[in-house]
Order: C-alpha cells, then sequence, then structure tokens
C-alpha cells in the first residue's frame, strides 16, 4: 500500500500543518478538510475544502464519494467523533490515522521509560479517558472487521505559535513583568517536548505503511528537560529570568478547576519514552529540534507581531492567586 492520496480532518493544527506540509513535500495528493478558522495557513499546494466536520450534510457536500489512500483524522476527541469517521470511511480508505495521547498512559507511571505496551488508565483527566475509549474502539473495529486503524500516541508536541508552559504566553507576559511564575510541583519532574518538524517524520513515515495498520505507536522526541530547565529556558529567549514560585499539583488544580485534570493526570508526572517501535518502521525518524532552539522560534513568531502575544486574563488571575 503506497498512500498518494490524504485526506486530514483539519490538518492546520499544531501538529497537523507540518504533518501536511511535509506529506505534500514527499509528493502526496494531500486534501484538508477543515472550518478554514486557523492561525497556520495551508500548504499552497493542499486542496483545502471548507466543512465543519460536525456537520454531515456539510461533510457529504465536500467529499461526495471520493476515496483516499490516507484518511487522518486530527480533531477526534472522543468515541462519538470515531464512530462517526468508521461509518463514513469504512471501505473507503486503506488507512485510518487516530491522533490519540500520551496523556492517556496510566498516572502515575510505574516503569520509565514508556511504551506502548505501558498500561492505559487516567483517573484524573476526562480528555485521557475519552482517547483511552476511541482506542479501544478503533482495536474492536480492526479485530472484528478489519477497519484499517493505525493509532499514533503524541506527548507534549508544539510549534513555534506554543508556548509548552502551564498559561502559555501570561507565563511569558509575567516574566518580562519581572513577577513569579508558576511551576507544578518541586520542578523536578522529567518532561518531553517534540517539535512539530521531528514529530512529523515518524508521523507521515506511517503513512502506507501495511504494517503499521492495526498497530500503536507513540512519536516523542529525546529532548527531555525537568520543568524548572523548560522555564528558564523559555526565560531566556524572551530575553529575561525566571523567577520560579514551586506549587503542588493539587493547589493548581484547585485553583482552576478549568484545568479539569491536566496537571494530576499528566504534567505532574515524570514521562519519558521509548521510541524503539515507531523507528523500526520509519528509520529516519531522529528529532534534531532541542528545546532551546526550539523556544528561540517561539519568542521569535511572537515578538515578530505583538499581536500575537495573547494572555488570558483568567490565567493571569489563577497565577496571581498562586504565586502573587
Amino acid at each position: 500500500m503506497t498512500a498518494t492520496k490524504v485526506l486530514f480532518i483539519g490538518g492546520t493544527g499544531t501538529i497537523s500543518s507540518a504533518a501536511s506540509d511535509l506529506a505534500i513535500e514527499r509528493g502526496m495528493d494531500v486534501t484538508l478538510l477543515n472550518r478554514g478558522a486557523s492561525s497556520r495557513a495551508p500548504h499552497p499546494d493542499a486542496e483545502v475544502l471548507l466543512a465543519d466536520v460536525n456537520d454531515p450534510a456539510a461533510v457529504d457536500a465536500a467529499l461526495g464519494s471520493r476515496e483516499f489512500d490516507v484518511v487522518v483524522d486530527m480533531i477526534a476527541f472522543t468515541p462519538k467523533h470515531v464512530e462517526r469517521d468508521m461509518a463514513r470511511f469504512d471501505g473507503r480508505t486503506g488507512q485510518y490515522v487516530f491522533i490519540s495521547s500520551a496523556s492517556a498512559y496510566a498516572k502515575p507511571v510505574a516503569h520509565l521509560p514508556i511504551t506502548e505496551s505501558t498500561p492505559l488508565k487516567n483517573p484524573h483527566w476526562q480528555y485521557s479517558r475519552d482517547k483511552i475509549a476511541c482506542e479501544n474502539l478503533l482495536n474492536e473495529a480492526w479485530r472484528e472487521r478489519d477497519f484499517p486503524a493505525t493509532i499514533v500516541r503524541p506527548s507534549h508536541t508544539y510549534d513555534e505559535q506554543s508556548v509548552p508552559l502551564l498559561g502559555g504566553w501570561a507565563n511569558i507576559e509575567r516574566m518580562r513583568a519581572g513577577k513569579k511564575v508558576v511551576v507544578p510541583g518541586d520542578g523536578t519532574s522529567l518532561w518531553t517536548l517534540t517539535h512539530a518538524d521531528d514529530f512529523a517524520v515518524g508521523f507521515v513515515g506511517l503513512f502506507g505503511n501495511p504494517l503499521a495498520v492495526g498497530d500503536t505507536f507513540q512519536i516523542t522526541s529525546n529532548f527531555v528537560y525537568t520543568w524548572d530547565e523548560i522555564t528558564r529556558i523559555m526565560a531566556r529567549a524572551a530575553g529575561t529570568t525566571a523567577d520560579i514560585r514551586h506549587v503542588t499539583s493539587d493547589d493548581i488544580e484547585a485553583a482552576s478547576p478549568a484545568i479539569g485534570g491536566q496537571v494530576l493526570g499528566d504534567r505532574a508526572h515524570s514521562v519519558v519514552f521509548d521510541n524503539a517501535k515507531i523507528r523500526r518502521l520509519v528509520p529516519e525518524f531522529e528529532p534534531v529540534v532541542p528545546f532551546h532552539e526550539g523556544a528561540g522560534e517561539i519568542m521569535a513568531w511572537h515578538d515578530e507581531d505583538p499581536s500575537r502575544q495573547k494572555s488570558d486574563p483568567r490565567w493571569q488571575e489563577i497565577f496571581t492567586a498562586l504565586a502573587g
């Protein structure tokens, strides 16, 4: 199976923009189905179909009876989304690629490094539990009726538009104002950051690969940092220093119920990954962008146009309450 016609549902997000661009650069015929609302411009050679994936009539009108070698859904978050896709694309694609999440791995993590066989269980974060439920549906569909699913678990993946700190730009704003910045726990837990360009190499390398169908792959970098290091790297890139205030994960969650378990269910735990499995199928996958370079890209993009420096006032209130 060779992937020539690829449909991205989404296609202009942090992960999907880099992946769709690389697919086009490798000669694939790429179609993006989305609402056209992203700040990331699609590749000029991509076919763009405007439709809300949650509007069946609009999707039917946009796609008609077209078939694709690969369908990649970047915005499927619940079992309902996956059931919708399976009903629509069963028999119309040679491979369906689902984006799950490394946050689905059992927390706390019993053994490092994490592999694809690490158990899935996250009692803290509904997002992760929904991803697990989606994986269960796809695995059952593959076992029972050969639905050609491939499951991919990214961890924290970023590009120049993404500030990988709790609260995003609000923390950069506090750094530059000389205010304390909040770091979960004691700042020493280990965290893996993956540049979207690096992720795309492993991801696109799975397209059309028959050995990837019916299987699951995590795709992360080998660049591992403590949260204190990540915060200080961002501060240096921002031309300042970080006055760190360590706050327990419980206190952060209590101050912001909207987080919904993201800290306790993910960022509070050390995550280091074994990427041997993806390298066996995609030998060229070898992450090359360390975070100090990525942090420079992030700051350059945001400083190029101050209108991009969007600070959520809710996070400012939370940080003020937690750190002063």
